[in-house]
C-alpha cells in the first residue's frame, strides 16, 4: 500500500514538475526550491512582523485601534506590511507542506534522513503555533474566535480543566496582561522556528537557504500584488458579549478550528496527536528492508581519486558533497542534468528523474544523475568537474633541458626551459607527460611552483631497465629538446582551513615541493607537516630545503624517517615506516587533510592505517591512488611511476 502511495505521488510530482520546467526552466522551477522559498518567506514574515510590532499597541483597548490606524492611515506601508505578513505566513505553510509531501513521495525521509524529517515535523507545529498566536493580537472578531476556540480546546487537557475559558466568558474579563503574554509568545516562537530551521538543514550537505534571485523577486512581487489586490483588514472589534457567527477565514493556518465545534474534543485531540505521531515516526513505520545491502558502501570518485562512504539509500551527490568533493549540481531533484556522471563499476539504483535530464541513450552508456542515483554495491564513478573545466586544457609543448644535477646516485634533477615568453599554466601538484619518439608517455610531477612556470623542474628517479630514465642518466644532455603535454591531474591542495599533512616516499617529495613553495608564495598560514620516508640518509636529496622551510616558517614542521639506517649512518632521527611515525605523533588524525605522494604500493599500504586512527575518508588524497586493477593499469606506467 505504501509503495502504491509513493508511486502515485511520484507520478503526480514528475508531471507537474515537467510542466513547470517548460514554463520556468529547470533552474527556476519553484518545486525544486520549496525549502529555500520557505526560508525566504520566513524572512518576509519576520521583517514585516517587526515593523508591525513597532506601531502596534499591546493593550486590550488599544490593540484593535492601533491596527486600524496602521492598516488605513498608513496603508501605503503599514497596511501593505500587514498583508505581506499574513500572505507570507500562509505561503510558508503551503511550501512547507509541499516540501514534506515531496520528500515523502520520493521516499526521502527514512534511514539517515530521519533527523531532517523529524525536525521538519516539529517545525511545522511551531509555525502553526506562531501563526495561530498571531491571529490573536489584533483583537478583532477573528482574534476573538481564535482565542476563545483555543481556550476551549486547551481546556480539554487535564491540567486546565476549564480554567482558561473562564477568562473569556464576559466582556471585561480580558485585560492587558493577556496581550503581554500573547506578544511574548509571538516574539519567542519565531526564535525557536529560526533555530530549528538552521538545525533542520545541518545534515544536508551544501544546503542552500536562499532561493535564486529571480524566484525571491517573484515571491516578493506576488506578495505585494496580493497585498494590493486584497488587503488584509480587521473584521470588526472583538466583543465577548456577542458570539462570532461569520468570518473571513484563513484555511492555511486555521484548518482545524471549525472541527472544535463540530467534533468532540477527544476525537480532535486524538486526530492531532495520532497524525503528529504518525508523521514523526514515519521513518520507522514500516521499516525499510536493506535487502542484503551493506549499511555503508564505498564510492570511488574520478578524477578526484578519492573514496567516500555512502550511507544506505544515500544519493551519490550527498555522499560526495559530505566528503567535500566539489561535485557539480543545481536542482538536486533530477530535473537539470548538471550532476551527470558515468558509473564505471558496480550497481546503482538510478532513481526517478525527468526524461529530459538523462536520455535513454545516456543511461545505456552507464550515465546516471548523482542527485537521484543510490549505490547498491561498492561503485566507481567518473564525472566532469567544474573546476577542471575552468583550468587550461592540456597542451603539447617543446622545451629545452636547461640544467641537470645529480641529486643522489639514482635521482636526477632536470630543469626544462620553455621558449622565451611561453609559460605552462599549472596548479601545484599536477604533472606532465614526457612524450617519447614512438608516442609512449612517462609521467612526472612538477617540482617547481606555478609562479615559476617558465622553468619546469622535474625530479627523475632511475628505474633499472627503464627506457626513459636510463636515457636521462646515460645520454641526456643540456640543450636537448623535450616534448611533453600538460598540465594533467587533480592532485592539488583543497581550499579549506584544515591542517595539511604531507606523506612523501622517495621522489614523492617532488609534488610536495611544488605545493609547499606555492603555499608559502600565496601566504597560506595553515599548519603544514611533512613526513618524508626513505631508506638511507643519502636518499634525502635536497634535505636542506625542508629544513630551511622549517626555520623560516613557523607553520611548517619537517620529520624525515629512515626505514633501513645502517650503524655507520649515525642517524639519530626517526626510524621505521613513515606512517608509523605519523601514528605515533598524531593520536587522532581527524580534522587533517592528508596528501600522500609516492608509489602506489606505499599509498595503498598507509591509507588504511591512517584511516584507522581517525583520518577521514574524504580528506585523504594521493597522486598515485588507484581505484581498481583496471584503472591502475591505465594510470601507472609499467616502466616507472610518476615522480
Amino acid at each position: 500500500m505504501l509503495k502504491l502511495i509513493h508511486k502515485t505521488l511520484q507520478w503526480f510530482f514528475m508531471r507537474v514538475e515537467g510542466l513547470f520546467n517548460i514554463a520556468f526552466g529547470d533552474k527556476l522551477n519553484p518545486l525544486y526550491h520549496l525549502g529555500t522559498i520557505t526560508f525566504f518567506q520566513f524572512w518576509l514574515v519576520s521583517i514585516s512582523g517587526l515593523y508591525l510590532y513597532i506601531f502596534m499597541d499591546t493593550g486590550v483597548t488599544d490593540a484593535y485601534l492601533s491596527m486600524e490606524r496602521l492598516t488605513h492611515k498608513q496603508w501605503w506601508l503599514g497596511g501593505i506590511m500587514r498583508s505581506i505578513h499574513r500572505y507570507a505566513s500562509d505561503g510558508m505553510v503551503l511550501t512547507m507542506l509541499l516540501h514534506m509531501v515531496r520528500h515523502f513521495a520520493f521516499d526521502k525521509y527514512r534511514g539517515f534522513r530521519w533527523f531532517s524529517w523529524a525536525t521538519g515535523v516539529i517545525l511545522i507545529w511551531l509555525v502553526y503555533i506562531s501563526g495561530i498566536n498571531g491571529f490573536m493580537l489584533p483583537w478583532d472578531r477573528l482574534a476573538q474566535f481564535v482565542t476563545v476556540a483555543t481556550a476551549e480546546m486547551l481546556d480539554w487537557i487535564p491540567m486546565f480543566r476549564g480554567a482558561l475559558i473562564r477568562n473569556f466568558i464576559f466582556e471585561g474579563a480580558v485585560n492587558d496582561r493577556l496581550f503581554t503574554l500573547l506578544s511574548f509568545v509571538h516574539l519567542g516562537a519565531p526564535l525557536f522556528v529560526v533555530m530549528l530551521m538552521w538545525i533542520h538543514v545541518q545534515r544536508v550537505p551544501r544546503s542552500h537557504v536562499n532561493p535564486p534571485r529571480p524566484i525571491w523577486i517573484a515571491v516578493t512581487l506576488t506578495m505585494l500584488a496580493l497585498s494590493l489586490a486584497k488587503p488584509v483588514v480587521s473584521q470588526g472589534p472583538a466583543n465577548l458579549s456577542v458570539e462570532v457567527a461569520a468570518l473571513d477565514f484563513d484555511w492555511f493556518l486555521l484548518p482545524i478550528y471549525p472541527f472544535i465545534y463540530e467534533w468532540p474534543l477527544e476525537r480532535l485531540w486524538m486526530l492531532l496527536i495520532g497524525a503528529s505521531a504518525l508523521l514523526f515516526f514515519a521513518p520507522w513505520l514500516p521499516p525499510k528492508l536493506h535487502r542484503g545491502i551493506k549499511s555503508e558502501l564505498l564510492i570511488s570518485v574520478h578524477p578526484d581519486n578519492k573514496t567516500v562512504k555512502a550511507r544506505f539509500d544515500e544519493p551519490i551527490l550527498d555522499a560526495g558533497l559530505r566528503a567535500e568533493i566539489n561535485l557539480p549540481f543545481d536542482c538536486r531533484n533530477g530535473g537539470c542534468g548538471l550532476c551527470k556522471c558515468t558509473v564505471l563499476n558496480g550497481e546503482v539504483d538510478p532513481g526517478v528523474y525527468q526524461p529530459g535530464a538523462l536520455s535513454p541513450a545516456e543511461r545505456a552508456q552507464g550515465k546516471v544523475l548523482m542527485c537521484c542515483a543510490t549505490p547498491l554495491s561498492d561503485i566507481e564513478i567518473e564525472y566532469e568537474p567544474e573546476v577542471a573545466l575552468a583550468r587550461a586544457a592540456a597542451k603539447e609543448y617543446v622545451g629545452t633541458v636547461a640544467r641537470m644535477e645529480k641529486l643522489t646516485h639514482d635521482v636526477m634533477g632536470v630543469v626544462v626551459k620553455l621558449p622565451e615568453g611561453q609559460q605552462i599554466p599549472f596548479t601545484a601538484g599536477q604533472y606532465i607527460n614526457i612524450i617519447l619518439d614512438d608516442g609512449e608517455r612517462r609521467a612526472f610531477s612538477f617540482a617547481s611552483a606555478p609562479h615559476r612556470a617558465q622553468d619546469i623542474e622535474l625530479q627523475i628517479r632511475l628505474v633499472p631497465g627503464g627506457r626513459f630514465t636510463t636515457h636521462v642518466f646515460e645520454k641526456m644532455q643540456v640543450g636537448d629538446a623535450i616534448r611533453f603535454e600538460g598540465p594533467l591531474g587533480d592532485f592539488v591542495l583543497r581550499e579549506s582551513n584544515r591542517p595539511i599533512l604531507f606523506v612523501a616516499g622517495a621522489t614523492g617529495f617532488a609534488p610536495v615541493k611544488s605545493m609547499v613553495e606555492d603555499a608559502f608564495h600565496r601566504g597560506l598560514h595553515r599548519p603544514i607537516h611533512l613526513y618524508w620516508g626513505v631508506r638511507r640518509p643519502e636518499d634525502l636529496y635536497l634535505v636542506g630545503l625542508p629544513e630551511q622551510w622549517a626555520r623560516e616558517h613557523a607553520n611548517f614542521k619537517f620529520v624525515p624517517v629512515l626505514s633501513e639506517p645502517h650503524p655507520e649512518d649515525n642517524w639519530s632521527g626517526r626510524t621505521g615506516l613513515v606512517h608509523e611515525a605519523i601514528l605515533e605523533d598524531f593520536p587522532s588524525l581527524a580534522g587533517n587533510e592528508i596528501y600522500a605522494c609516492g608509489s602506489v604500493r606505499m599509498v595503498e599500504a598507509i591509507f588504511p592505517k591512517l584511516k584507522g586512527q581517525g583520518a577521514e575518508e574524504g580528506m585523504c588524497f594521493s597522486d598515485a591512488f588507484t581505484l581498481s586493477a583496471r584503472s591502475m593499469a591505465l594510470q601507472v606506467p609499467a616502466e616507472e611511476p610518476k615522480a
